[in-house]
């Protein structure tokens, strides 16, 4: 009888060869599912990941610590004093726990084979990435009154003959909070209504014709100096749109895959199988975000 993760017992044996899920390994779908959830995700592109230790279980605790700034002082004699240094410590709690299940029956098990076990996992990359992009799109909330543009009140309306100006504002805020300088890149996070209108300004910069530099990963051009990516997860909230503009050095994300299983079903002909995936996020610079609050259209 071969032993299963629950402890529970199948009826396959080693001489009984395997056929579509049968080849399901853990260990080997769970190296599978984390390299495709290291591409392509829009936000994971905008944050870093400096501090990503080893993640076991929900309420784990990352430690980061931030320098503290260095005073210049003029020499005015031969005396020189010494500042006391003290780095701000901030605890990153991997709070975020989501799960997925499915169940496969015996008769997929006869039809299946290992590519529709990669394509229920392209899936599971999915699912996970909608909820990752939406929470850490939320971090808008911990953007400065001065970093932003418009209010909850009289946000901006969309319009293709002002949309430029907008963006120009934000990168600004960036730039007077000090959150850009060499070899630091901004970026900016739009949803597709708002890519319509940005589309028809003449200021944008397109992809095809950006060519000083490379662009991140699915980014669809340059505005104000900032990469321009699209995400359908930005949604309206109360009629208004929080774009987020900033650098990679305003939020630190931490996140892993914590486990992926299989078990027998007691019910039915099946085979279950679950993975559990474990998250975090802290904004650990604040001055590094921008963001505008558009009606929406």
């Amino acid at each position: 009888m071969a032993e299963l993760s629950n402890g529970e017992s199948s009826q396959s044996t080693s001489s009984t060869p395997q056929k579509g899920y049968g080849v399901f390994v853990p260990e080997i779908w769970s190296q599978k599912l984390n390299a495709l959830l290291e591409k392509e995700c829009v936000m994971l592109q905008c944050v870093n990941r400096n501090y990503e230790g080893e993640i076991a279980n929900q309420g784990d605790t990352v430690k980061i610590i931030t320098p503290a700034k260095v005073t210049v002082s003029t020499l005015s004699s031969s005396n020189i004093t010494y500042s006391e240094l003290e780095p701000e410590s901030q605890d990153l709690v991997i709070d975020q726990k989501k799960f997925f299940a499915f169940k496969i029956n015996d008769v997929a098990h006869v039809q299946a084979n290992t590519d529709i076990m990669l394509a229920h996992l392209a899936n599971a990359k999915k699912a996970i990435e909608e909820v990752q992009d939406t929470y850490l799109l939320s971090m808008h909330s911990n953007v400065e009154q001065s970093n932003t543009v418009g209010t909850d009140e009289a946000p901006i309306a969309l319009s293709k003959t002002t949309i430029y100006e907008q963006f120009v504002k934000l990168a600004l805020c960036l730039k007077n909070s000090d959150a850009v300088h060499t070899g630091v890149r901004p970026w900016v996070v739009i949803n597709p209504t708002i890519e319509s209108y940005l589309l028809q300004s003449t200021e944008f910069i397109s992809a095809h014709n950006v060519a000083d530099t490379t662009l991140r990963e699915g980014a669809i051009g340059r505005i104000a100096g900032m990469d321009v990516l699209v995400s359908t997860n930005l949604t309206a909230v109360d009629s208004k749109y929080y774009v987020m503009a900033g650098t990679n050095e305003a939020i630190t994300f931490a996140s892993q895959l914590a486990r992926i299983e299989t078990l027998r079903d007691k019910d039915s002909f099946s085979d279950l199988v679950r993975g559990l995936y474990l998250y975090g996020a802290k904004t650990v610079q604040p001055k590094a975000l921008a963001k505008v609050i558009f009606s929406a259209a």
